[in-house]
Formats: structure tokens, C-alpha cells, sequence
């Protein structure tokens, strides 16, 4: 009788999902986020210092559009700090939905010729992703570090070990909303057009540029069960101090984050057995 350490065999829903067998191809997750960081900035100038433009210049144009032209309050919090430390934890939410829901039609090609376990390649979007995140998270924490000497005051509290959950609740929640998409642009690739089109709608309904203090009362509730405004309202007030922690809404968006993730991984699961006849 010959042993065998591997068996592959069909999968028959979200069940089959094996943390142990993600574990075990850990080299090969890192050799993901090794290529994704080789080619995005493949033949480019300025390679990994995109990093770093990319947010200062977003972050000049929040604070140009919204804090000056439009006078948006920021909670007296100085108007770049606001803006930068609101880009640092929406870009990534963002960036983890947009980056995981073309896994499926991006590399079916690889995944026709050999097996791995699926899940391995938005799981290393989402940590490749993590790199830029750690970038801006650093530049915020300087430029509020400026203002605070500055200005005398620190806002830095026992709060700020809310980063951490907060961060991981963004990636999971990102992940989950992007294997879905995924799994639905195997069958309608119009999707595919339209997400990245949905996500910058769902950061105006996210207060990412302005305070939910700004809202009107009518419209506050509606804001806040949207899953990603208390993750944005509480980050802002883990690392700026500004607001109050929002527990009630951050509950139900802890709740919805898992029924999305969840399901999110039942879909993929199902829709991995079949895409080939489709894509």
C-alpha cells in the first residue's frame, strides 16, 4: 500500500474551506505578493516610491476640494492629518475588493494547468496590499507626530490598540466583498466594469472626507450601517483621537463582515469547480 501526503479531490461547497492546506502553501502565498509588487512597478521610474506619492497627492487634493473649497469641518482635527489617516484605511478596504474581484478571469490560465488552493491568490492581494496600507499608516502617524509637536497636543491613547482589529476587520470585510464579485464575473463580466465605478460611490457614502458629526441626524443612522463607516469612524478616532468610539454600529458591521466573508467563501468555493466553463 503506497501513502499518499497529498489527496486532491472534488470539493462540494463552502465546507471543504481547509485553513491547514491555505498554511501549508504559505511559501507560495508569499511568492504572490512577491510577483504582484514585481509587476506593478515593472519598467516604471519611480517604482516603490508610488507608494508614497500616490496618498500625499490624493491627500492634497481632499484637502484643496473638501477642507478648502468646500469648508468641511474636520472635527478640529488639522484638515491633512484628517484626510490622510481617512485615505490610509479606505484605500485599503478599496483596494482589497478591486485587486481580489478579477481573481477568477485574471489568472485563469494558471489556475487550468495546476492545482493549488484558490483562495491563496486574494488572500495575497490582501497582504500585498497590507505593504501599502503599513506605508501610509506611517506617513499619517508622522504628519500628526508634526502637528502634535506643533501644537503641543498628542492625541495617541490606549485607543490606538484598536488599529490592529480595525485593519483586520477592513482586510476580511474587503476580502469577502471581492471573492463575491469574483465569482459573479465569471458568468457577467459587466461587473467587472462597474466595480470599480461602485466602490468610489461607496466612499462618498462612507465618511471618509468629512466627520459623521457633519451629518445631518436624518441621514447619521443610514451612514452608519454601512459596514465600513464605523471601521473608517473608529480608526480615525484610535489614531486622531477625534469623535467617540461608536460601538452599537461597530457591532452590526463586526456581524456583517463575517455573514460577507462567509458566504463570500461558500460562492468561491462553488464557483472555482466550474469557472473554467465559463471564463
Amino acid at each position: 500500500m503506497q501513502e499518499w501526503t497529498t489527496i486532491i479531490k472534488n470539493k462540494s461547497g463552502w465546507r471543504d474551506f481547509n485553513i491547514k492546506e491555505l498554511v501549508q502553501y504559505k511559501d507560495l502565498i508569499y511568492l504572490f505578493v512577491k510577483r504582484n509588487f514585481t509587476v506593478q512597478y515593472k519598467q516604471t521610474i519611480l517604482g516603490p516610491i508610488w507608494f508614497i506619492i500616490n496618498p500625499l497627492l490624493t491627500t492634497f487634493i481632499y484637502t484643496f476640494i473638501f477642507g478648502g473649497i468646500a469648508g468641511v469641518s474636520t472635527d478640529g482635527v488639522p484638515q491633512f492629518a484628517f484626510y490622510l489617516t481617512s485615505y490610509a484605511i479606505w484605500n485599503y478596504f478599496a483596494t482589497c475588493i478591486t485587486q481580489t474581484s478579477n481573481t477568477f478571469t485574471a489568472n485563469a490560465g494558471i489556475f487550468g494547468k495546476v492545482y493549488f488552493p484558490r483562495l491563496t491568490m486574494p488572500i495575497s492581494t490582501v497582504i500585498f496590499s497590507a505593504i501599502n496600507f503599513v506605508v501610509v499608516f506611517i506617513m499619517a502617524l508622522g504628519v500628526i507626530v508634526f502637528y502634535a509637536i506643533r501644537d503641543g497636543q498628542f492625541p495617541f491613547g490606549v485607543q490606538i490598540l484598536l488599529v490592529p482589529v480595525l485593519v483586520v476587520q477592513a482586510a476580511i470585510l474587503g476580502l469577502g466583498f471581492g471573492v463575491i464579485v469574483s465569482s459573479l464575473t465569471t458568468k457577467y463580466r459587466d461587473l467587472a466594469v462597474l466595480v470599480s465605478f461602485g466602490v468610489q460611490l461607496w466612499m462618498y457614502a462612507t465618511p471618509v472626507v468629512y466627520p459623521v458629526s457633519e451629518m445631518p441626524k436624518a441621514w447619521r443612522m443610514l451612514i452608519m450601517l454601512n459596514p465600513v463607516s464605523p471601521i473608517v469612524h473608529n480608526f480615525r478616532y484610535a489614531v486622531l483621537g477625534s469623535g467617540e468610539l461608536e460601538l452599537g454600529y461597530w457591532g452590526i458591521s463586526a456581524i456583517v463582515t463575517v455573514i460577507v466573508f462567509i458566504f463570500g467563501v461558500a460562492l468561491f468555493n462553488k464557483v472555482e469547480k466550474t469557472f473554467m466553463d465559463t471564463v
